[in-house]
């Protein structure tokens, strides 16, 4: 019994050596081999001695995951079932409570909530931090292990407890449910095309294309120009956020990638074509904004071609390829960074917006009436269409409504409608 413990601790140590080729008894190699005899030392002791049996697979995938996670947030180890969860979710459509979630000091930070699922309606915050999942405290597990436990059936329900700025601990009870993230919303807002982005999946290109299209459609030249809305989005995939930013850009870098070799950088440029002709751009951050929201953020900033509006962004500036390990599921290991056509790098700074608007909640204010020309005795009365005084106070309504409901959308769209009025103006 005792040869086939030995016998498998050396197996671990011939595993990770010999595909590097490696001569484990020369130079720097002797050390390795030395760190790994106590790594398979302990795995033997481990699997022989601790009070419950455990399997080798269990102790394996756990040694793999706590290298990896060691790491940086983003590198861990997938096994076979999150690995296929992961694929489906870059699809669009996925299974849990509805947030994006990374670790921090051992606890799980909300990067942010998704639009119109449960975690969002429950009022869960980007920033939060989430201490306990049903009163078991999450310090000590790996983002992993805290994932599955958000997870569950359908229709069940998981209390957290949240950790939010100065405040004190409170619970939040969330019922779980089907995640489907459709990825771009789109309204009109008068001339001026809101676009609202929540993930970067597969979808979200052809969302933005077809969204465009039906401004153009409706409007025709009247059609003023366009509020990217970033807030709350996590990120996503690297190519979605490439082709957005190249759908606003005529010329020039868009994202550069550096790794630890020179041969592992790369740059993405864009193509000819702006999808709205050089109409003008403001696109809305906050810290939720993260990693491929980033991207196109800087970009568009970096070009001059949008005006980057909010809060200053996450600071999420790596990348993580996915690497798959057949049948025993796949390691997802930070490669690069970003950075924006400048030169700038993402990684913990974030993208600073031109314009700061902090999240804000107004109230009106009422005063004492006030006295105009039309209350003065025998004042004239004025010429114009009968419907055109009661048009300009249903839009100034419409105006005072939004700033009351979304503060930082509202200075956004106030500052296109200025733009587009002020270019009019030159050209007349």
């Amino acid at each position: 019994m005792r040869f086939a413990k030995t016998a498998v601790a050396a197996a671990i140590c011939a595993a990770v050596l010999l595909p590097a080729g490696a001569d484990a008894r020369s130079g720097d190699d002797e050390e390795i081999f030395r760190q790994l005899k106590v790594f398979a030392d302990v795995f033997e002791r481990v699997r022989a001695e601790y009070v419950e049996e455990v399997s080798d697979e269990t102790l394996i995938e756990a040694a793999i995951q706590g290298m990896l996670s060691d790491l940086d947030p983003h590198s861990s180890y997938l096994d076979a079932d999150s690995f296929n969860d992961m694929q489906v979710q870059t699809r669009g459509e996925f299974g849990g409570l509805g947030i994006e979630v990374t670790m921090e000091s051992g606890l799980v930070r909300v990067v942010s909530p998704i639009d119109d699922t449960p975690a969002f309606h429950a009022g869960i915050e980007a920033g939060d931090l989430i201490t306990h999942l049903d009163g078991e405290p999450v310090m000590g597990l790996d983002l992993s292990e805290a994932v599955d436990l958000m997870r569950g059936p359908v229709g069940t329900s998981l209390t957290i407890t949240v950790r939010r700025g100065e405040e004190e601990p409170f619970d939040v009870t969330i019922e779980r449910d089907i995640i489907t993230v459709q990825s771009v919303r789109s309204r009109l807002e008068g001339n001026i095309g809101y676009i609202r982005v929540t993930a970067f999946n597969e979808q979200t290109t052809p969302g933005i294309e077809d969204a465009i299209a039906e401004f153009e459609d409706e409007l025709g030249d009247n059609f003023g120009g366009v509020v990217l809305d970033l807030r709350n989005n996590p990120g996503g995939l690297l190519d979605q956020a490439i082709s957005v930013s190249d759908a606003f850009l005529e010329r020039g870098e868009i994202v550069s990638t550096r790794g630890r070799d020179e041969e592992d950088s790369s740059r993405h440029n864009a193509r000819s074509g702006d999808l709205i002709d050089g109409l003008p751009i403001v696109v809305l951050i906050n810290g939720g904004s993260a990693s491929a929201s980033e991207i196109v953020a800087g970009a568009l900033q970096d070009h001059r071609r949008a005006i980057v509006m909010g809060t200053k962004s996450f600071g999420k500036g790596s990348v993580q390829t996915v690497m798959p390990l057949g049948s025993a599921g796949a390691m997802r290991l930070t490669t690069a960074r970003y950075y924006t056509p400048s030169g700038r790098s993402i990684q913990a700074k974030g993208i600073d917006p031109d314009i700061i608007v902090e999240r804000a909640r107004l109230e009106t204010i009422e005063g004492p009436a006030g006295r105009s020309e039309a209350d003065l005795r025998g004042s004239l009365e004025a010429e114009e269409a009968p419907d055109a005084g009661a048009s300009a106070e249903e839009a100034d309504e419409a105006a005072q409504d939004q700033a009351l409901e979304d503060y930082q959308l509202a200075r956004a769209l106030d500052l296109l409608r200025g733009l587009v009025l002020y270019s009019q103006r030159s050209v007349n």
